[in-house]
Order: structure tokens, then C-alpha cells, then sequence
């Protein structure tokens, strides 16, 4: 059976056997079952296309991956390449491949503060696993085997591996999988919920950090292992930014009590931004940072924990005290060569510095939508935004849930040709960083037509001004 077909025998036996043979990660079995499978066949820049010959516009890069658009021929041409030399070999024990050991220096290259060891595994989740795992036995190398506890923070998501799942903060995600990992313990968010008024300037965050702190004395310092949290949480809660002295808080409290900081940069970092990675905007650097996602550019899936040399060296100071942590796949030669071209067309065209013009743009266009009935907030920096719907702005009168809003706007896009991520009512664009003035105004124009029409649809025209 040929990929693109006009056959509508075969387009029907393949969406047969997607619905047979499959479950999909975090599958929507009411779109499955109403609306049957989407079938993505084809992709160019920042647009895909279906089965039946579609077009639409990719507003989420894929799922944060894919920043440097679809179907790049620079990394095809890399991957080829290496395919005809070395296509995998493990980076097990005392093996290495040479883009491994060119994707590592350049990634030294390229991290914020000391960051410049990495640990190469298969994806976010792994990575986070992997960073918890390297800050208990960073302590115990120490001498401390008794600091084994690590403070997340509620509302935040750390991936669906048990331990990627036992720091994260959303319930959702937790449930049907206790008991989970012991050990972590959670700390406030530093805004308040998705729905709340935003804190004035020196009021959650100061209280979010006062509240890190009391954690970390109740518990006992001599306890912790580290703290990890994403600088700017990820899509699942709209990008909320932290507020002004937070991340610097909690730096100095890390360094107060002698515990690791982990940030988890794998949505925001590489240039989302509008700079290579988040934490730069607030000029705090973590010991270990976990990337992924867009790092590879969605070809081949590739990820990684970064660390310091001071974390690293307890690794390296003599046989019998090496990490423990491995796995077939991490780093994979052809991952490797794939990241290498991608983070090239990244430095090439300047597509960090086109994220930190692009997201000024955004941020004025975006803010017009305040005009529309619904939109409760916008907020966001660089290429990742959310608009927050609400029944009404003033009052922050939620939506109520069963009208599942956000879905309806989701499900209006992807009919007039956009794909349109929503956690809830909280819709979320994080496009390529090659998108251009026109797309990013042909997105603007469906996203207001799409708001207004649910409006419409569910009588809810008040303005909310």
C-alpha cells in the first residue's frame, strides 16, 4: 500500500488499522470515535498535510520539536550521510561515535553558565528520570546518601517515565500510577492558579519562594537532593513567567543548603524564547539542565542531561564511582548527526534572534484579541503563547468545563486548516521558528474568526473588555 493514495478502499483500511493495531500516547477516544483518525502523510516548513491532501498550518512545531520546520533537506542530507558510514554503534562503557563527541562540545558550546557534560538518553522524560538519578547519586558520591528528596512544584510536568511522573505536579497525570516514586515532595506554584488575577510584582513570587524555603527547613536540608522545575512552565498551564527575584530565590537557596538545581528546559529551550534557552532571560543557571524536544528538531528522537564539571567530576574520580544510568539508544549515532544539522540551521539563519523579534510582534497582535469576547489572558515570550479562554475577564468567570470551549476552537481550526493545541481553555501556539510574517498573520486571523465563532456557538457574546 503506497503513502499517499487517492484509493478510498485503502484510506479506509488505514484508518481501520490505526484504530485496531494502536493507542495512541494520551489518546482522545472522543475525537477517535467521532471524528476517526487524522493520518499526516507530508510536511513542508510549517505546514503538514493529511492523508486526503490537506494543508494545514502547524501552530505547535508537531509538539515542540519540529523548530526548524518540516522536511529540511539539510538534515536529511546529514542523516544520509552517516547512514552510509556508521548508522549506530552504543555509547556503552568506553565506546563513543564522532557526532557524539561533536554534538557534546558543541552543546558545551552553546549552554547557559557551566553547564557542558551531557548524558545522552531518548527523550524529556527520560532525561528528567535521569536527572533525579544523577542528583541522589551526586550525594551519596558526597558521602550523603541520606539526601534523596526532591521538591517539584505543583502545576508543573516532568514527563510520564515513573520518575518523569512522580515529580510531576498536575494529578492528571498521576492518576492510576501510585504509588510513585518516594521521596518527592511539592512546593507551591509561583503564580497562582490558571484562573487567578495576575500577582502583583513582589507578591506570589516572593510568597512562592518564602514557601520553597519553609519546605526545605520543615523537611531538613541535610534531606534534599535537589529542586526541579521548568523556568517557565510548559504548555499544559500556558507558559506562565516566573516572577521578578523567583529564579534568583531560589538559586540562592540551593546554594544556601547544598542542593542541586535541575531546570527542565525541554519545551523552551532552543531558541523558543528568543533565546537559546529560558533561563537566560533571568540570567540564573542551573547545575543540571534536561533538553529535548526541539534540540533534534523532531527528525530523530534525541535528549539529554546537561551538568555541570562540578556534578560530573563525582562521576569521573575513579572506577567504581561512575553514574549509573545507561541505555541502548541514548545518543544514537544518527540522532546525534541529525541535531548537529538542526542546531547548524539554527545558528545559520539566526532563528533565535528572528524568536526575540518575531515574539515583539506576537505579543502586540496577540493582545488585540482582548477585543474578542472570551479571551480572558494572553501571555507568553518569544514563540510560545497561550490565550486563556474565560466566560468573563473582569469577574475571571471560568468557562464551565463540559462545554470543553478550548476543544471546540481546537476542533474549528483544524477544519479550516490549522492545528490548534489546547490544554482545556487554554490555548497554546509555539510555532516553528522559521514562520514567517504571513503565516504568523494568517494563524492571528483564524484564531480571532475561531474565538469569535465559539463565542457565537455557545452564546457567549458579552464583551469582556
Amino acid at each position: 500500500m503506497s503513502e499517499n493514495t487517492d484509493n478510498d478502499s485503502e484510506k479506509a483500511q488505514l484508518r481501520k488499522d490505526a484504530l485496531t493495531y494502536m493507542i495512541p500516547h494520551f489518546a482522545n477516544n472522543a475525537s477517535l470515535l467521532t471524528k476517526g483518525p487524522k493520518i499526516l502523510t507530508k510536511g513542508e516548513g510549517c505546514y503538514v498535510y493529511d492523508i486526503d491532501g490537506r494543508r494545514y498550518l502547524d501552530t505547535f512545531a508537531s509538539l515542540l520539536t519540529t523548530i526548524c520546520g518540516h522536511h529540511r533537506a539539510e538534515v536529511a542530507d546529514a542523516i544520509n550521510e552517516q547512514m552510509r558510514q556508521l548508522e549506530f554503534f552504543p555509547n556503552y562503557e568506553d565506546t563513543y561515535t564522532i557526532p557524539l563527541i561533536k554534538l557534546a562540545k558543541k552543546l558545551a558550546e552553546l549552554m547557559p553558565g557551566d553547564l557542558s557534560v551531557s548524558f545522552f538518553v531518548n527523550s524529556g522524560s527520560e532525561a528528567n528520570e535521569t536527572a533525579i538519578k544523577i542528583a541522589r547519586q551526586y550525594h551519596a558520591e558526597r558521602g550523603q546518601p541520606h539526601r534523596y528528596k526532591i521538591i517539584a512544584r505543583k502545576h508543573s510536568f516532568h514527563g510520564t517515565t515513573l520518575g518523569g511522573v512522580s515529580a510531576t505536579g498536575i494529578p492528571w497525570f498521576r492518576a492510576h500510577f501510585e504509588p510513585l516514586l518516594p521521596g518527592m515532595i511539592f512546593a507551591p506554584a509561583a503564580r497562582g492558579g490558571d484562573f487567578e488575577p495576575e500577582p502583583e510584582p513582589g507578591t506570589v513570587g516572593l510568597d512562592s519562594l518564602a514557601a520553597v524555603k519553609a519546605l526545605i527547613e520543615w523537611e531538613g536540608p541535610e534531606t534534599i537532593s535537589a529542586i526541579i522545575m521548568d523556568p517557565i512552565p510548559g504548555s499544559n498551564t500556558g507558559f506562565p513567567l516566573p516572577p521578578e527575584g523567583y529564579l534568583k530565590g531560589i538559586r540562592e537557596l540551593c546554594d544556601r543548603y547544598g542542593i542541586l538545581l535541575i531546570f527542565d528546559e525541554v519545551q523552551t529551550g532552543f531558541g523558543k524564547t528568543g533565546k537559546w534557552f529560558a533561563c537566560q532571560h533571568w540570567d540564573v543557571f542551573p547545575d543540571i539542565m534536561t533538553i529535548g524536544k526541539g534540540f533534534t528538531g523532531g527528525y530523530i528522537p534525541l535528549a539529554a542531561a546537561v551538568m555541570t564539571p562540578k556534578v560530573a567530576d563525582e562521576f569521573r574520580k575513579a572506577p567504581g564511582h561512575e553514574l549509573r544510568s545507561g541505555g541502548t539508544y541514548g545518543g544514537h549515532t544518527l540522532a546525534c548527526a541529525a541535531t548537529l544539522a538542526n542546531i547548524s540551521i539554527i545558528e545559520r539563519y539566526k532563528l533565535v534572534e528572528k524568536a526575540a523579534a518575531m515574539g515583539e510582534y506576537l505579543k502586540a497582535e496577540l493582545e488585540k484579541l482582548y477585543e474578542c469576547p472570551l479571551t480572558g489572558n494572553v501571555r507568553g515570550l518569544g514563540l510560545l503563547w497561550a490565550i486563556q479562554l474565560m466566560a468573563d475577564r473582569q469577574s475571571r468567570k471560568k468557562l464551565d468545563p463540559k462545554l470543553s470551549v478550548g476543544g471546540w476552537v481546537r476542533d474549528w481550526c483544524y477544519t479550516h486548516g490549522m492545528i490548534l493545541r489546547n490544554n482545556g481553555d487554554i490555548l497554546v501556539i509555539a510555532p516553528a521558528l522559521v514562520i514567517t510574517r504571513e503565516e504568523v498573520d494568517v494563524m492571528l486571523g483564524l484564531l480571532r474568526q475561531a474565538i469569535q465563532a465559539a463565542a457565537e456557538h455557545f452564546g457567549l457574546l458579552a464583551h469582556t473588555a
